[in-house]
């Protein structure tokens, strides 16, 4: 059976609508039936965050998630650390699981903080250190990014790159 595109545009852009959100033709190819973000869409981001670590002379691991944190996309730069795979991984599901960045809930969870202990959750895979942000369409998290291959104050600056660039291509604002 073949999908007509302008129908499913016309489906997102109406499930959109329905959750308060005014939906452009960008918008309606970002996300998957209203909640999640396309391989496409994600492939596109993950190389332009990887243009910029290039600039910086990086070699890094790039990870982009479902809103439930399951893998869309990973993209290894070459001979980027085998380690930084999962890293990056995780910090996208971090980041959707919890619904803030990995640096934020880093700050949670130190000693006699409110999460004190989380990374010990979830069977290991949640990340305290800066590299995961959620992505949003309005209020709604469509998907998350991980990035993982640098210092964890260079991984932050290339997450926040890749919000930014998202927040760019979809004529969204934080």
């Amino acid at each position: 059976m073949k999908i007509d595109e302008r129908i499913v545009t016309q489906a997102v852009r109406g499930i959109l609508e329905q959750k308060g959100i005014q939906a452009t033709a960008l918008q309606s190819q970002v996300v998957r039936m209203g909640i999640d973000i396309t391989l496409d869409f994600a492939e596109v981001l993950m190389k332009k965050v990887e243009d910029k670590a290039r600039e910086m002379g990086m070699k890094v691991v790039t990870a982009v998630s479902d809103s439930h944190g399951n893998p869309v996309s990973v993209r290894c730069m070459d001979d980027a650390y085998p380690g930084s795979y999962d890293v990056a991984v995780n910090k996208t599901y971090t980041a959707a699981a919890f619904k803030m960045t990995t640096e934020e809930l880093g700050k949670l969870s130190q000693p006699n903080g409110p999460l004190y202990g989380i990374q010990f959750t979830n069977q290991g895979k949640i990340v305290i250190f800066g590299g995961g942000v959620p992505l949003k369409i309005g209020d709604n998290i469509i998907g998350a990014f991980g990035v993982s291959g640098g210092s964890a104050k260079q991984d932050t600056y290339l997450a926040h790159f890749a919000e930014d660039t998202f927040y760019e291509m979809t004529g969204q604002r934080k």
